[in-house]
Order: C-alpha cells, then sequence, then structure tokens
C-alpha cells in the first residue's frame, strides 16, 4: 500500500508553468503528473531515490 501523496503549494514563474503546461500537454499527462515524473526521474539520476521509489 503506498502512503497518500503530499500536497503543498508551489510557485511557479508563469513563463516556466507555459512551458511545461505544453511539454505535459505533448506527453498526454496534467502539469501535476509531469512534474512528479521529472522530479521522479531527476532524483533516480543523482542515485537519491531507489528503483521502488522509496528514499532509505
Amino acid at each position: 500500500m503506498t502512503a497518500p501523496k503530499k500536497c503543498f503549494p508551489l510557485r511557479l514563474d508563469p513563463n516556466i508553468y507555459s512551458a511545461l503546461e505544453q511539454w505535459a500537454s505533448e506527453e498526454i499527462r496534467s502539469v501535476n503528473g509531469h512534474i512528479e515524473y521529472l522530479l521522479r526521474e531527476a532524483l533516480k539520476k543523482e542515485k537519491r531515490l531507489r528503483k521502488d521509489g522509496s528514499t532509505k
């Protein structure tokens, strides 16, 4: 069973948001889903996230 997702406000420059919105649309993702995907990939690349998604 996975833990519930953490909600928090995120302030972004409007230009960054627009670019993310376009990119997410091209990848058939929501902006939120695309941000989560990008963060997960960056964490894996830096070996800060295990393949199973845990950090420990």
